[in-house]
């Protein structure tokens, strides 16, 4: 009875107050539409929209980066590209004989290394152009020399010190370096096969001869050649380089002098160049030929003159023998004539040796 009558009374009161405050209270989705309502005419009224303040200049960029270009590399890629490439290797400080072998002492300008093949070539290189002489006269190679930098020097200071010294004792000056042969890659004497020679490490070089400015030339393996001079250059020679061949030395140095810097056990040197004796201007005459009317010579008498007398009388016997039966009507000799009267002799035949079995 009690609900009953309850739900009579909340049916029977009043429900607008209640449903006013229900539409008061305004919904979360009530502006999502709201633009699409239809405007009230009337004036427009101008709204002012702040502007957005500067940006700071130690701000970073928000702005996303464009793209590469095609052909053009990214910062990115650059800095990729350069952590993988290797690092450049530094330019070679010059050594120590390149910086003392200057232009006061030599025309010498370096060239690049050479790598060839079996070990061939080598590095400080230098191509020998010319060689200074204190007084500052140029002494030129012909044709010029590819040597190691320590050969070109070597080579320079044996020019300046002991050549040059030389020839103005001779009251001349030296001009020119007759260069045979410098760098060669090839084995020694030019054999197929053989070690690699000292040229082919451009570590020797051929001289052949000198000229001076007189207009004379010297070679050094000429026989004509005073000998005094000759082993005047041979001792300064030897006592400047490692390895002196000429002549003397084997079939491959008659014609030039090879020098190199060969460097072997406790320094060991080889110093083979034999300086000949000139030969004569003139040719010896041959003895006279001995003349008919001179007496017989005489000659010792030998063991063995009997039996070749001998022999020398039977030769004549039987010349003599030969010269009777030749002639018609010769008396024969009394042995001749037994000869005849004797009944020829039966010859007997030789008796034939038996074989003996022999029993084991």
């Amino acid at each position: 009875m009690v609900t009953a009558a309850m739900a009579v009374l909340l049916i029977g009161m009043p429900v607008e107050p209640a449903w006013a405050a229900k539409t008061s209270r305004a919904a979360p989705w009530d502006d999502l539409f709201k633009h699409l309502q239809p405007r009230a005419r009337g004036k427009a009224r101008h709204v002012v929209v702040p502007l957005p303040k500067p940006r700071p200049a130690e701000a970073t960029s928000a702005e996303p980066e464009e793209p590469a270009r095609k052909g053009q590399a990214s910062p990115e890629n650059d800095k990729a590209k350069q952590q993988a490439a290797p690092a450049p290797q530094p330019a070679p400080q010059p050594s120590a004989c390149r910086l003392a072998l200057t232009d006061e002492v030599a025309i010498a300008p370096s060239i690049p290394d050479i790598k060839g093949a079996g070990g061939c070539g080598g590095e400080d290189l230098v191509r020998l152009e010319a060689i200074v002489l204190p007084d500052k006269r140029q002494v030129s190679v012909k044709p010029a020399a590819i040597l190691r930098c320590k050969m070109a020097a070597a080579l320079a200071n044996w020019i300046r010190s002991d050549i040059a010294p030389l020839a103005e004792r001779l009251g001349t000056a030296v001009s020119n370096l007759d260069n045979f042969d410098s760098f060669e890659c090839r084995g020694r004497n030019r054999i197929v096969g053989a070690q690699l020679s000292e040229h082919g490490r451009a570590n020797a070089l051929d001289v052949r001869a000198f000229k001076f400015t007189d207009g004379s030339t010297i070679s050094l393996t000429d026989r004509t050649v005073p000998r005094g001079l000759r082993e005047s250059v041979l001792h300064s020679a030897c006592t400047r380089f490692s390895t002196v061949l000429g002549p003397g030395s084997d079939w491959y140095h008659e014609d030039h002098i090879h020098l190199d810097l060969m460097e072997r056990r406790n320094n060991y040197r080889i110093c083979q160049w034999d300086v000949w004796d000139s030969l004569p201007q003139k040719a010896p005459l041959l003895p006279a030929e001995r003349p008919d009317e001179a007496p017989p010579r005489e000659v010792a008498a030998k063991p063995d003159d009997a039996k070749s007398g001998a022999k020398s009388e039977a030769k004549s016997d039987a010349k003599s023998d030969a010269k009777s039966v030749a002639e018609p009507g010769a008396e024969k000799s009394d042995a001749e004539k037994s000869d005849e009267a004797a009944p020829p002799r039966e010859e007997k035949p030789a008796k034939k040796k038996r074989r003996q079995n022999r029993r084991s």
